[in-house]
């Protein structure tokens, strides 16, 4: 059996999409496809104590048909506005200490011109922290993949020998799991209802934010946040699928 995730690239994502990638054998960046602006590829949120606050890459499109691996940075200073926004709210988080200079030297060293290998290189380094393994690959790798939406995704999972794809919910709306069946895949949905509330600096409490919030606030124990409070018998999947055993652990 090899469980399959397949999601665009996202800018310093929420524990959600950390959640999915430690559930899978092969977590796959599909980057060659167009790009959304005032979406989640160059931004994220934060908290501050005067509420939710974005940070955002600035970044040069140049076409509507450009690709995500195609967009490049507009301004080389932004890691260091972001790491001073970052510091300034959350000096007080009980774990800032213990990933300062970590984070520090991830976002002031980070010359990437690029989008895709910015949020990639954000991507490795917490999937470090989280002591998360799963084989991370790119859409191009398996190049040329043919179709569009449902289509492309199947053929993905075909080229990178996937028994099961596991989606986010939101996908139920557009995915044709007929074309799955057909192909011998079983869809899987991630259920990300319950996760437990957290300490966080500011209410009112938000589990929509960056990962970097529940990091500097939980440390070590954050993990259990994600995902290590299923392992108190809550259910995995919507759709009651089997529990995988997490990467890395």
């Amino acid at each position: 059996m090899k469980r399959v995730a397949i999601l665009q690239s996202n800018y310093v994502p929420w524990k959600g999409y950390f959640d999915i990638i430690a559930a899978v054998d092969e977590f796959i960046l599909l980057d060659d496809v167009q790009f959304t602006k005032n979406d989640w590829r160059n931004r994220n949120l934060i908290k501050t104590a005067q509420g939710r606050k974005w940070i955002t890459i600035p970044v040069r499109v140049q076409s509507l048909h450009q690709n995500i691996n195609e967009v490049t940075v507009a301004d080389q200073q932004w890691p260091m506005r972001h790491w001073r926004i970052i510091s300034h709210n959350y000096r007080d988080a009980p774990y800032f200490s213990n990933y300062k200079d970590f984070l520090e030297t991830l976002f002031t060293q980070t010359k990437e011109r690029y989008l895709s290998q910015i949020n990639y290189r954000f991507l490795c380094a917490i999937l470090e922290i989280l002591s998360v393994t799963t084989k991370i690959t790119w859409s191009n790798d398996y190049a040329p993949i043919k179709g569009r939406r449902t289509e492309r995704v199947v053929n993905l999972c075909r080229a990178a020998g996937a028994t099961h794809y596991l989606s986010g919910p939101a996908a139920k709306a557009y995915l044709q799991l007929e074309q799955f069946a057909e192909a011998g895949i079983e869809v899987e949905f991630m259920d990300y209802s319950e996760y437990p509330e957290y300490p966080q600096l500011y209410r009112p409490f938000d589990h929509a934010v960056s990962i970097i919030d529940l990091i500097l606030m939980c440390g070590p124990s954050a993990s259990y946040y994600i995902w290590g409070w299923r392992e108190e018998g809550r259910p995995f999947l919507r759709n009651g699928g089997t529990r995988p055993t997490r990467r890395g652990r």
